[in-house]
């Protein structure tokens, strides 16, 4: 048997930590049968925000993309490019993790990158299904945000694919930091 186990970075950002949900956001994770093998709790500084969004052309743009596409679904039309779009919204991301203390975690398990994915729901809130994180504890949109020149408040960020994970994990632990044991459940979990 292939195992596909996976370890995806998860953040529990400063709304979730203020309004008390990170037990509540863990236990979505390990009731699902997957591991949390790291946590600490971090008031995010310049240095770590830089690392964690980088002023990366390729990965600005991309986001700027995805803004962009978001903008033309619902009529509306921007002008700005997608440089320029991912630049503003890094800002305000930076500006969202650094406003207080967050939960940065490692979870593991097979398929945990779209597995963590799923619980967490979509990021908009407003578009998340009952049943996700997001869609449970939030009710933030676009709509809401961009008008105040803010970033979505969604509680909690995920790792989006395996190159993002292998990145985040790096930014945010040290190899040292991770830690390996077995659930007693993992064999009626998986076999």
């Amino acid at each position: 048997m292939v195992e596909i186990i996976e370890k995806t970075f998860v953040m529990v950002k400063p709304d979730g930590v203020q309004r008390g949900l990170t037990g509540e956001i863990i236990r979505r994770f390990e009731q699902r049968g997957l591991k949390l093998i790291a946590m600490k709790m971090v008031w995010v500084d310049e240095e770590l925000v830089k690392k964690h969004y980088p002023d990366d052309e390729v990965w600005l743009k991309s986001v700027g993309v995805k803004t962009k596409k978001s903008y033309e679904q619902k009529g509306v039309k921007v002008k700005e490019t997608e440089l320029e779009i991912g630049k503003r919204i890094r800002d305000y991301l930076k500006g969202y993790i650094t406003s207080g203390p967050v939960i940065a975690m490692v979870i593991e398990g097979p398929h945990a990158i779209s597995q963590v994915r799923k619980i967490v729901g979509s990021t908009s809130p407003h578009e998340a299904m009952p049943g996700t994180i997001r869609g449970d504890f939030s009710v933030d949109s676009y709509q809401m945000a961009d008008p105040n020149e803010r970033s979505i408040i969604n509680l909690v960020h995920s790792s989006g694919d395996e190159k993002e994970a292998k990145n985040e994990l790096s930014v945010w632990f040290n190899p040292k930091e991770m830690h390996t044991y077995k659930r007693v459940d993992e064999h009626a979990i998986y076999r």
